[in-house]
């Protein structure tokens, strides 16, 4: 080989090196994505539960036409920041995620959960970048560290729940975070110097980033003194123990110069955003209660700390051995640790002694080269948890598995350092064997995440496992049985209730619900006043409390109780439509009119709210301003369908009936519902579209066959339609199994008489009238109606006593007055015709003509009109 052909061959070596390498790196990352993929693909088809229905589907900030101005002035569940009501959970960013979800996919929990998934995929893909550039110096232990993390079970509610978002994105913001802040850092010239700032845009864009994975999550800020620490004890490391370790160490304020730089640079600047995240929460920190976090409550100091020590083994023990999994910790799940005797402090003195034993090792390894993986694990361990251990404010729960998301990084990178040092020791039958087990240990992991997927792919399987795994929890009795509430099984919602408060007696709440599925009106009141003995600001017993005693006419008591629950609950739409709806009942009507303008203001997001004010405009005669409302609320929510048929009937009322019936169809788009039916029917029958209106008649009567005012009404179209066959067969059907039924025996009446069998016209309405029916008006129009019918049939006199009895119920019944006094005319008794209080009588039946007696004691003739029967009179307007 000449000499030319063996340097072509050397250059074209490191070529082929480098592509393999890129191609081992593409393949390392596309198993690692891959695998987070097959983990989490079962999640893909859940639903949005728990949480996620208070911060997406509940949230007003989330909507598509609400404004983002309000994402950065509410907290994470839609409140105000300066409301004492608030979380003071502050993460527009987070919270700007899920609005591009729903702008993009609308609300269906597919993208939802393919989002997270996919920021999973790219934080574990970026662990393991993390691990190969700054911890590990063998890359494979940076592989299967990112391996452990991406399979990890205890990382299913921040990647399966929705809301866990926050926890997944910080994550990744604060490895970027943490990247960038590296490279903003140069290299060590000379061991007598330290690293000075190589890429100030670098340092820059560490911050923003920081900021980024605080909007997104409050842990996000802890990057900042994982980024100084690291500086300072890995980047740092060497001229620092050089300078201290030798003489020169007067020289040592000199020398630090470019890290105490960066270390005020990064200080001031988190002090800064400090201040104003104390700002924007209004100076108050948020109020938990008991239920949330027992041990801050407990009057004991020995308590607290006992069980707060505890609380960290056991979330260690988690990371350890993720074997007993939920989505709630709260309210009896984990008892007080009261007692230096309780066995339990045994697990807080091991991890003490871990812990101890892992910050001695750092200390001791700060002299040796390339020993960063303890201390890089202790930090992404350690900080990342600190805001969620009550060591510097109370926090609202007693265990998340969510927020050991970011802090499992740590717990990784610890697991495979010790991996790689036991492999080191244990020779090569020793190494296969450990190999072996880490496998096994993954594949395990494996099938456990897959396994607590499915309990978050639907409320039902995620409460009911709750009860399963910590049936002491009366948390999770609490949730279920508001599941089993909403769905109508009400029995054993009871059940569940009652367990919550046999575990946990002070649960106001439960007590609340449990009084919402009471019969008894006594019971009820009972189990509000005593939610309120437990708790008197509990705003929905208040408003329980009071809606309950207005039924029962206690309009004063009724009126305070409400009052009280807007007052603690400023922010509850539902009070307000109820002392509004009681204003409005004792005809309070400019009160009532302020109460819902001042709700409105409150809560300005309430669909519902606007659909009632709307009710009550209508009502008040302000209908104009009435159908602003009701688009309001279907603007504030798209699905409102109530709004759309009241919107719709508004518009019927104003002869409106084209736009009328577009409302109509677009609430039949949104469910098919017989309440939305039934007006556009009424609306397709009074406007002569017989068919259109069977058509939707027919739909109605398929969704609900039990109900006989709906197919009363689709033998009345029948009628119209010309199918008097079937509407008559129908309508017997109906009372076959309804006697009762008034109404039926009158469209019989009708059918009978189109016919001119007037004496089955005539049977029928005997039938009708056997009922005794209650209403007055029904009654007199059941006999102005046989009235007809005998007239009909040439029985004046009988015709003339059953129109006398209709006046006698109801005297304003003004073609009774005139049939009675026609029928006296064509009887030829002008005198006592005369005495009637109709203006007019028949003197012409064959022409048409009739007069009218006027002060002066003189007849005059009335304008004339067409009456080819001669009997029923002009109406009066006509005279």
């Amino acid at each position: 080989m000449t000499a030319s052909g063996r340097e072509k061959k050397f250059r074209q070596q490191p070529r082929v090196t480098v592509r393999l390498e890129a191609v081992w790196a593409a393949g390392r990352y596309a198993v690692l994505a891959a695998l987070c993929a097959l983990c989490y693909g079962n999640t893909l088809h859940g639903e949005l539960v728990h949480d996620d229905v208070w911060a997406i589907v509940n949230n007003p900030d989330v909507r598509p036409g609400s404004s983002v101005r309000n994402i950065f002035s509410n907290d994470f569940w839609g409140k105000r920041m300066a409301d004492n009501t608030s979380h003071k959970s502050y993460r527009p960013l987070c919270i700007l995620t899920f609005k591009l979800n729903i702008l993009l996919g609308g609300m269906t929990p597919l993208y939802f959960h393919v989002a997270n998934v996919c920021l999973h995929c790219a934080a574990t893909c970026l662990f393991m970048y993390t691990c190969e550039r700054c911890v590990f110096g063998d890359q494979r232990l940076a592989i299967v560290t990112a391996l452990l993390f991406a399979v990890h079970p205890v990382h299913t509610e921040a990647v399966s729940g929705i809301v866990g978002r926050a926890d997944v994105l910080a994550c990744l913001l604060f490895l970027l975070t943490f990247l960038s802040y590296i490279w903003s850092v140069g290299e060590c010239v000379t061991e007598d110097s330290l690293p000075s700032t190589a890429s100030l845009w670098s340092l820059l864009l560490s911050l923003m980033l920081g900021t980024c994975a605080m909007l997104v999550k409050e842990t996000g800020i802890t990057v900042f003194g994982v980024c100084l620490l690291y500086d300072a004890l890995v980047l740092c490391r060497k001229p620092l123990a050089h300078h201290l370790s030798g003489s020169r160490g007067r020289d040592l304020l000199h020398i630090c110069t470019p890290l105490i730089k960066r270390a005020c640079l990064i200080s001031g600047y988190v002090v800064i955003i400090m201040s104003v995240r104390l700002w924007l929460m209004g100076g108050s920190m948020p109020l938990f209660s008991e239920q949330d976090n027992p041990a801050s409550f407990s009057p004991n100091l020995l308590t607290r700390i006992l069980t707060y020590s505890y609380l960290l083994s056991f979330n260690a023990w988690l990371l350890l051995a993720p074997i007993v999994l939920c989505y709630d910790w709260q309210v009896g799940s984990i008892p007080l640790v009261e007692s230096l005797g309780d066995m339990r402090n045994v697990a807080t003195m091991l991890l003490a002694v871990v812990m101890i034993a892992l910050c001695l090792h750092c200390i001791f390894s700060l002299q040796r080269q390339n020993n960063r993986e303890v201390l890089v694990g202790m930090l992404f361990l350690v900080f990342p948890f600190i805001p969620a251990s009550n060591l510097f404010f109370r926090v609202g729960f007693v265990v998340a598995e969510r927020v050991l998301y970011m802090p499992s990084m740590g717990y990784c990178i610890l697991v495979a350092h010790g991996l790689g040092r036991l492999c080191s020791v244990a020779g090569r039958w020793g190494t296969t064997f450990l190999s072996v087990s880490m496998l096994l240990l993954l594949l395990l992991f494996s099938w456990k995440t897959v396994q607590q997927n499915n309990v978050w792919l639907s409320r039902e399987a995620l409460f009911r496992s709750g009860i399963q795994t910590l049936p002491h929890n009366a948390k999770v009795h609490y949730n279920y049985a508001n599941f089993l509430k909403d769905s109508g099984r009400h029995p054993e919602a009871i059940y569940h209730y009652n367990i919550a408060l046999r575990l946990y007696p002070r649960h106001a709440s439960a007590m609340n619900n449990l009084g919402t599925l009471t019969r008894s009106p006594e019971e009820a009141e009972g189990y509000y006043r005593k939610a309120l003995d437990t708790n008197p600001q509990h705003n929905r017993a208040l408003f329980n409390l009071g809606n309950l005693l207005k039924s029962q006419g206690k309009e004063k008591e009724a009126e305070a109780l409400l009052r009280d629950s807007i007052r603690y609950g400023p922010h509850f739409s539902d009070a307000y439509s109820s002392l509004a709806s009681l204003y409005a009942e004792q005809k309070r009507f400019a009160g009532a009119n302020e109460v819902y303008l001042k709700g409105i203001e409150n809560c300005p997001d309430s669909s519902d709210l606007h659909n009632n004010y709307g009710v009550f405009l209508v009502d008040t005669g302000e209908g104009e301003l009435a159908a602003a409302h009701y688009q309001q609320a279907v603007r504030l929510k798209p699905a409102h369908y109530v709004a759309m048929v009241n919107l719709g009937r508004l518009l019927r009322s104003s002869n409106e009936n084209q736009e009328a019936e577009s409302w109509f169809k677009r609430a039949l788009q949104v469910t098919r519902k017989v309440d939305i039916l039934t007006p556009l029917g009424a609306l397709y029958y009074n406007t002569g579209r017989y068919q259109e209106a069977l058509q939707v008649y027919r739909e109605a009567t398929s969704l609900q066959p039990d109900s006989t005012e709906i197919w009363l009404a689709l033998a009345q179209v029948l009628a119209m339609a010309g199918h008097s066959k079937e509407a008559e067969k129908m309508t017997q059907d109906i009372i076959s199994r309804e006697g009762s039924c008034i109404e039926c025996y009158r469209l019989l009446s009708a059918i009978y008489s189109k016919r001119g069998n007037y004496t089955e016209a005539l049977e029928a309405l005997d039938r009708a009238l056997q009922q005794n029916p209650s209403d007055v008006t029904v009654k007199a129009e059941l006999y102005f109606s046989k009235g007809n019918q005998l007239r009909e049939m040439n029985q004046l006199d009988l015709a003339f006593e059953s129109y006398k009895l209709a006046v006698e119920l109801k005297p304003d019944q003004s073609q009774a007055w005139m049939n009675m006094g026609g029928i006296q005319h064509i009887k030829v008794r002008w005198s006592t015709a005369g005495k009637f209080p109709c203006c007019c009588f028949l003197v012409l039946a064959d022409q048409g003509k009739c007069m009218k007696n006027l002060k002066d004691g003189t007849r005059q003739f009335c304008p004339p009109f067409k009456n080819p029967s001669g009997i029923h009179l002009a109406p009066p307007s006509v005279c």
